[in-house]
């Protein structure tokens, strides 16, 4: 009986694994959301027709901010600098990029208060699809903590409190895409 805790324990770590992994992925979409000053995972989310294939931005440009509202993209390949402006105006960010060469110019403008609005939504339907994912994984935790009862690995008391313990992981993480919510949209709304 004593090899059985490590079962749950297991568990328990893939469990806090899956939602952490959860939450690192709305913190990038976060990241994508623009908030009126520039940065370079700003651009993350464009993907350029490149070489036949559709291929994120990071892998035939760089990205700098030389200034608070400015983004420069470096296009390292001369040919594909057309196809990287017209990926980053139709990305649906709402920017203008200006190209120099090999060097795309990227000014942020403000946001105006309708798109700060439409960029909480935005900001709140990611974080629901984080909730969402996140309560899949602890159903899929006590799914397992019944089987490992029907299988007679735990007994009913045991998954009892293991099912707390899952349900405690599950409240922790929620409360973080809440807290995370609530920070991105002050930061949208902030003029």
């Amino acid at each position: 009986m004593s090899d059985k805790p490590a079962d749950f324990a297991a568990l328990k770590q893939d469990l806090k694994h899956r939602m952490d992994s959860t939450l690192d992925v709305l913190r990038k979409e976060f990241a994508g959301l623009r908030t009126g000053r520039a940065h370079v995972s700003l651009l993350d989310p464009v993907m350029v027709d490149a070489y036949g294939s559709s291929m994120p931005l990071n892998q035939v440009a760089s990205v700098n901010v030389p200034e608070p509202r400015m983004l420069t993209v470096q296009v390292w390949d001369r040919t594909m600098a057309k196809a990287v402006e017209k990926a980053i105006r139709d990305c649906g960010l709402g920017l203008n990029p200006a190209g120099e060469g090999q060097t795309i110019r990227v000014p942020i403008p403000p946001l105006n208060e309708e798109r700060r609005t439409e960029l909480t939504k935005v900001a709140g339907k990611y974080a629901e699809h984080a909730r969402v994912a996140i309560r899949n994984v602890r159903r899929d935790g006590m799914d397992q903590l019944k089987r490992m009862e029907k299988d007679g690995d735990i007994s009913q008391d045991d998954h009892k409190k293991h099912g707390t313990e899952v349900q405690a992981l599950t409240d922790d993480a929620i409360k973080t895409v809440d807290e995370a919510l609530h920070h991105k949209e002050e930061e949208i709304m902030q003029v």
